[in-house]
Order: structure tokens, then C-alpha cells, then sequence
């Protein structure tokens, strides 16, 4: 199930809360809300629930025996338990293909590919799991000695299938002590329409241009048309994913939770340093704090724990070559900033430093969308002027019928939008009120009716 399907919003949201309001002891609302993650999730798949219950219950296990033997050797061994199985399942449903494909392809040889379902959110509540243990081992989480209650954790629905991913100690005093104001449930239904706004009325329509353009025949494809292919599909990402977590993040308020931000307008940064301080910002601390950090940091082998760390999270994004290489393709500018850029950066030009960071964005969209490295060798033929058939018509197009939609996502990849609500909030109280709640209205009754009426509804980050 998803956030923005006609299924969540018209029956499984309003059950969920109606339950959960009517419950005044935090004790039932905390089982409503996990009984409501498992549905949530087990949704169309309700045997990979169990894949999901089993990596919990090694996290919570574990942590026991990391608090009893803490600074001790069994306390390693306990972490190094859960570290192996949970990444273990991780690798296995997730990776476990690529790898046979890979050996197949350098011995000669025929085994067989596995049959296994990825699992919804599987990196999201491996990392979230990990998070916790290695915390707990760190002396940085206190135990939760309720499994029900860490099961609430790791299950919560709201940020489940598509982050941010929260640690357990940014929520560990909500889970036991939590109140939902008026003031939480109407910043709630903010956040959630905006994001509603951001997936349905602008990722959607971004993703239809990227499929029209590059998502099947490239032969035709003109110069223009790839470049406008690859720039609506940063938008589609961005959108798809910034909305997700708006929504993630306003259903959290509806149930007393604070989930800290995933992006920050990063198409606006000067850097690429500075892009992945704002983009999936949940994704980007974990690997800092977890993996960065304890390999030296910034204090030995800076170049190489970078590498290690984009090597990473590229394969964290997928089991293909062009994820790995999306990863160490920022890992080479992150060090090329590092090294020489950051020596002089500052007598640059603003604006000569936007167009910079935006160029190389766009270049990782490319690795990143094109799993078949044949078909990103024609895209970028026909992307500088290669193709002797590039033909303008379809770009011309569906620039021309979604220009409107165009200049509306330019738009909102800034703050200006904000800025514009901050001033009226500010200096306008009156004509705010009024608009706030119409603008609510209209949003979420265009989403609605286009979810009824259209059938084109991905969501990007289901695959990882």
C-alpha cells in the first residue's frame, strides 16, 4: 500500500486515525498504530511481513545482550550478530541475483537466479534496525525492553516504505509520552498536501514527459529532447521523494511524532557538497555516523572513506552497475571539491556556482536512471548532438503541453513559494486564514479526482 493510492486515503487513513483518536491511553494507541503498520505493510504481500518481524526481533534480541556484557566481548559479538544477519537478509533478497548474475557472466557458468520478492522498505528498516543496535552498543539509546514498542518503531507506516530513516533515539521519548495539539494536526494536514501536491499533481506529470522521452525508443531522440528527458526526471525524483517524505512527515504529526526533515530545497545548492547536506539528509547522517565516521572521517584516509562511503550508497540505491557507479561518480566530485575547487570557490559567482552544482546533478540522474549501460550510451549520443535521427517533434511536445506544469516545478524546487506563505502568515493574517484552508481543499479535491481518473501512479523508491 501506498500513501497516495485511493485505498489509503479513502479507507485505511481515516480507520487508522478515527481508532486512534477514539483510544485515549497511549498504551492502545501505540497497538492501534503498530497494528496499523502491519496491515499497512503487509499489504499484497503479507508472507514478506514476516521477513520484516524477523529482522526486528534479531535487533531487539541482541540489544539485550549488548546492555548486559557493555564494554565486554559479548557485547561485540551480540552487535556483530545482528550487523551479519540483518545485513545478511538485506544482501540476500536485494543483491542476491546481481551477484549470481556477475559470476555467471565472468566464469561461464549457468546457476540459476533466485525467485525472491524485495521486500517494500527493506533498506529503510535494515538501516533504522542497525541504527538502533549499533546505538545501543555506543551507550548513545537506552534499551527498550517492550518489543511491541520497538516493533512500533521499526513498523511505524508513516516513514516505513520510503524513510526518512529515523533513529530510535530522535523518537524513544514519543513513543512512551506523546500529544497530539490542534496545532500538530494542522501543520499534519499542511505537510501531508503538500506532499500529495508534490507526487500526484508534479511527479506524476514529470514522469509521464521522462517515459514519452526516454523511458523506451531512443533512436529519435533529439539533443533537446534528452536533456529535457533527464531534467524532468530530477524533477520526478525530487518530487516523487521530497513528497513522500512531506507526507511521512505530516502523518507523523497527526500521531504525535516528530520526524526530522529529508530535503531542503537541493537544487537550489552551490555544490555538490552542499547538494547532499540537503538532499535525503536521513540517508546521507546515517552513513556519516555509521559508516564515515568510524572508518576515520575527516582525520585519516579522508579520499578513501569517501569513496568507501559513495560506493555504498550507491549500492544501497540498487543491485545494478549503474547505482555503484552513481555513487562514486559524486564520491569523484565530493574529492574533486575537496581537493580543488573548495581552494577558490568562494570568488565564484553565485549563480555560475548553481549552474555548476545543477550540471553535475542532472549528469548522476542520468547513471542513476539508466540501468542498461547500452541504452545510456545511446541517451548520451543523443544528448550531445550524436544522433544523426534526433527528431525535436516529441520534445517539442510535451514541452509545449506541459509548460505550464514546467514553470510550476521550477518554481517549486526554491523557497519562493515559502517565502511568499511566510509573508502572508506574517503580514497578511486575515487573507492567510482564508487561503490556507481553500488552498488545502483544492489541492487535495484535484488530487483525488486525478487518481480517480488517471492510472499513472509509480512511485520511484518502491525498489529500494
Amino acid at each position: 500500500m501506498v500513501f497516495s493510492s485511493l485505498l489509503s486515503l479513502g479507507l485505511f487513513l481515516p480507520i487508522t486515525l478515527g481508532l486512534y483518536f477514539i483510544s485515549k491511553n497511549i498504551t492502545w494507541r501505540n497497538i492501534i498504530l503498530l497494528i496499523a503498520s502491519l496491515v499497512f505493510y503487509s499489504w499484497g504481500e503479507p508472507v514478506l511481513v514476516l521477513n520484516m518481524l524477523f529482522s526486528a526481533f534479531v535487533g531487539y534480541i541482541t540489544s539485550f545482550g549488548i546492555k548486559k556484557w557493555h564494554g565486554k566481548a559479548g557485547a561485540k559479538i551480540c552487535l556483530i550478530i545482528a550487523l551479519v544477519i540483518d545485513i545478511g537478509l538485506l544482501g540476500v533478497f536485494k543483491y542476491s541475483n546481481f551477484f549470481i548474475a556477475n559470476v555467471n557472466s565472468i566464469f561461464k557458468l549457468n546457476i540459476g537466479l533466485t525467485n525472491l520478492t524485495l521486500p517494500l522498505g527493506i533498506s529503510f528498516y535494515t538501516f533504522q534496525i542497525l541504527s538502533y543496535v549499533i546505538d545501543v552498543y555506543r551507550g548513545e539509546a537506552g534499551l527498550q525492553k517492550s518489543y511491541y514498542k520497538f516493533l512500533l518503531y521499526v513498523t511505524m507506516f508513516p516513514q516505513l516504505v520510503a524513510g526518512p530513516i529515523v533513529r530510535y533515539v530522535d523518537i524513544e521519548k514519543q513513543i512512551n509520552h506523546r500529544t497530539t495539539t490542534f496545532k500538530d494536526f494542522e501543520y499534519g494536514v499542511i505537510r501531508f498536501t503538500q506532499g500529495m501536491f508534490k507526487k500526484i499533481i508534479l511527479a506524476n506529470c514529470a514522469g509521464q514527459v521522462v517515459d514519452a522521452l526516454i523511458g523506451s525508443d531512443l533512436t529519435n531522440l533529439s539533443s533537446f529532447g534528452a536533456w529535457l528527458g533527464i531534467l524532468m526526471y530530477a524533477f520526478q525524483i525530487y518530487f516523487d521523494f521530497s513528497g513522500y517524505s512531506d507526507m511521512a512527515i505530516g502523518l507523523g504529526h497527526f500521531f504525535g511524532f516528530k520526524f526530522k526533515e529529508n530535503f531542503d530545497y537541493p537544487y537550489m545548492s552551490k555544490s555538490i557538497t552542499e547538494f547532499w547536506r540537503r538532499w535525503h539528509m536521513s540517508l546521507g547522517t546515517f552513513f556519516r555516523d555509521y559508516v564515515y565516521i568510524p572508518l576515520g572521517g575527516n582525520r585519516r584516509h579522508q579520499f578513501l572513506n569517501i569513496f568507501i562511503v559513495w560506493f555504498l550508497t550507491g549500492f544501497w540505491h540498487g543491485a545494478s552497475w549503474n547505482f555503484i557507479f552513481w555513487g562514486l561518480y559524486y564520491g569523484m566530485w565530493l574529492v574533486i571539491e575537496k581537493k580543488l575547487l573548495f581552494k577558490f570557490w568562494e570568488k565564484v559567482p553565485a549563480f555560475i556556482q548553481l549552474i555548476y552544482s545543477n550540471l553535475i546533478v542532472l549528469g548522476g540522474w542520468m547513471l542513476f536512471y539508466f540501468t542498461d549501460m547500452s541504452r545510456l550510451k545511446e541517451f548520451l549520443l543523443a544528448a550531445f548532438g550524436q544522433n544523426p535521427n534526433g527528431r525535436n517533434i516529441m520534445a517539442e511536445y510535451q514541452l509545449i503541453s506541459h509548460i505550464w506544469f514546467i514553470i510550476l516545478m521550477f518554481i517549486c524546487v526554491t523557497p519562493l513559494l515559502r517565502i511568499i506563505i511566510k509573508r502572508l502568515r506574517d503580514n497578511a493574517k486575515p487573507l492567510y486564514n482564508v487561503l490556507l484552508p481553500v488552498s488545502i481543499v483544492v489541492v487535495l479535491m484535484v488530487c483525488f479526482t486525478l487518481l480517480v481518473k488517471q492510472s499513472y501512479n509509480p512511485f520511484l523508491y518502491f525498489r529500494f
